[in-house]
């Protein structure tokens, strides 16, 4: 009759070597690593073609005790005149980048160095990352993911589809996300009934949807609404939203 084995404990691994411990630990984050990464492509995969029920961004704001509206609309229900102020308004180059833009980047950094005040070049792209998969709020490790869920939507994702998304998990305060809740609430029409200039005041309070407002608008939001209008005629002319146009 065979000898029970005995069972393995702790002496075991304290008595390998530090170098079988480093292996096994290099091991263990390659497929914690590997596992992430298939994760975040599946995730961004999936979002392609079935509505994000929700975003991080909401839960907080439901946890804070916030009612939260947000009615999914297919971007061929959303006003084109939308769309094409949100391209003026927040990234004139969403059609022609592949979802950071380096040029835009550079730019600022260079406006930076000249003494200017740093300005965000966050895509349009990248906003949808991190509005679909992420939190609010800064640092490095965020950037970094965001960095890469932006690479998966556009790799895995058409523009119609950012855009498609990113109309519908912007937030435009008071608990109000996506264009349709917007368009009810500041204009009580949908979202394919609003016109350039609602439109280009939709767009105009984006950045800061929470102290910029647009009904009433105050004396920055109006000239801001000003500027997005004449931006809105230059992305026509130019063809900016092209790769967006369509039903």
């Amino acid at each position: 009759m065979r000898a029970p084995r005995k069972k393995k404990t702790s002496k075991n691994w304290s008595k390998r070597s530090t170098l079988d411990r480093l292996t096994i630990i290099a091991r263990a984050c390659a497929l914690a690593g590997v596992g992430v990464i298939a994760s975040s492509i599946l995730w961004a995969g999936t979002y392609r073609i079935v509505s994000p029920p929700g975003t991080l961004t909401m839960l907080q704001r439901k946890m804070s005790g916030d009612v939260i509206i947000h009615p999914w609309t297919p971007l061929a229900e959303i006003s084109p005149h939308l769309i094409t102020a949100v391209i003026a308004a927040e990234d004139t180059r969403f059609c022609r980048h592949n979802g950071i833009d380096f040029k835009a980047i550079n730019d600022a950094m260079a406006e930076a160095e000249k003494g200017k005040r740093l300005r965000g070049a966050s895509t349009i792209s990248q906003q949808t990352a991190k509005n679909a998969f992420l939190w609010n709020g800064g640092g490095w490790v965020r950037k970094g993911v965001e960095a890469w869920m932006t690479t998966l939507i556009e790799t895995f994702w058409p523009k119609r589809r950012v855009m498609e998304v990113y109309l519908n998990v912007a937030e435009w305060g008071d608990g109000f996300f996506g264009a349709e809740a917007a368009a009810q609430a500041r204009f009580n029409k949908s979202a394919r009934e609003l016109t350039k200039q609602e439109a280009a005041l939709l767009a105009s309070v984006l950045p800061n949807p929470h102290k910029w407002r647009v009904n009433p608008p105050g004396p920055y939001v109006r000239g801001r609404v000003q500027t997005v209008r004449k931006r809105m005629d230059i992305v026509k002319r130019d063809g900016l939203d092209a790769c967006v146009a369509g039903p």
